[in-house]
């Protein structure tokens, strides 16, 4: 094992992707001359050339339709945003086409299509760059959704997404691209199923149930809680939106008997939301207490620094919803 950041890993995904498969090609703005706008197509024009790196104008409605049609006869495009917030100019393709398209045909068009960018609030972007989209895109059948929390997720998902039939949608943070963690070598194949989700910590009292840049929130505060000799929380990482990996969500909430949701996005009609449904509808007589959730604010996110940090969900918003549901 080797220690990279989330950037490093993202970058081994696609370079190794677009080096086994020659139908394999990445297109969105600045992904080429200028190494992309995070730096996670750094140095892919040099290796394979710009008919496979492709700079487009910005126009996500453009090249976003131009992938799914590239992706209906036979290649694997991935196109990148520059932020999911963009995403939204694209809609019509994102949600009307790419996912729709192997059914309205009869079977006769696969799309496989990776969207893949920063999704989910950052730091002091304003609210026209902040959105978290993941609920939005989960309410469409024939999408799949990962929002991968540490380099090796990260790495892992993205190589499954590229190889999908089906039109997959990778939700990175900006705020992990500098991460680092744990990855096996660049020799070793690493590939990590969609829908699985990955028990990050275990723990006896409370389940923490989490995704994205809420995972390193969610351990925080579990390690607090254990130095604090209080409770014993275990930490869910759920990976994929969609497919769910309900299993892993009832096994969890079995053994601990109480649920807190942290999720990056707005509660209403949220993620959160479908995994507190599932929850109660499958197992609430194990239920100890009331699942708690703890999400943005329902205003659109501030500029101000200090605006944004209350709205956010924090350390602070977590353990309180910890010690609720445990009655402490």
């Amino acid at each position: 094992m080797r220690e990279i950041t989330y950037r490093q890993a993202l970058n081994e995904a696609l370079a190794e992707e677009l080096a086994r498969d020659p139908n394999v090609f990445l297109m969105g703005e600045e992904v080429a001359e200028y190494n992309g706008a995070y730096k996670v197509s750094q140095g892919l024009l040099e290796r394979f050339g710009p008919r496979r790196i492709i700079d487009t104008p910005i126009s996500e409605n453009g090249f976003a339709g131009m992938g799914v049609g590239a992706a209906m006869v036979g290649l694997r495009p991935i196109i990148e945003f520059m932020t999911f917030s963009f995403s939204l100019v694209a809609f019509d393709q994102v949600v009307n086409n790419a996912p729709n398209m192997l059914t309205m045909s009869g079977g006769q068009f696969n799309v496989p299509i990776t969207f893949r960018g920063p999704n989910g609030p950052a730091h002091q972007l304003g609210a026209t760059h902040s959105h978290a989209t993941e609920c939005l895109y989960a309410n469409i059948p024939g999408l799949k959704i990962c929002t991968p929390a540490t380099p090796r997720d990260a790495k892992g998902l993205l190589k499954t997404a590229i190889r999908d039939n089906n039109p997959v949608l990778v939700l990175e943070s900006e705020l992990l691209y500098s991460s680092k963690g744990l990855v096996e070598p660049e020799d070793f194949e690493l590939l990590i199923p969609l829908g699985q989700a990955e028990l990050k910590r275990e723990g006896s009292d409370v389940t923490i149930i989490c995704y994205a840049q809420t995972v390193p929130l969610a351990l925080a505060v579990a390690e607090r809680l254990e130095n604090e000799g209080e409770i014993s929380a275990e930490v869910l990482d759920l990976r994929s939106i969609k497919p769910l990996d309900l299993e892993a969500i009832l096994k969890s909430v079995s053994k601990t008997h109480r649920v807190v949701v942290v999720e990056q996005d707005r509660p209403f009609c949220g993620v959160g939301a479908e995994i507190c449904y599932r929850i109660q509808k499958e197992i609430f007589d194990l239920l100890d207490a009331p699942i708690m959730r703890v999400a943005q604010e329902e205003v659109p996110m501030p500029y101000n620094e200090r605006l944004e940090e209350a709205v956010l969900p924090s350390a602070e918003k977590l353990i309180a919803a910890v010690q609720e549901v445990c009655y402490t």
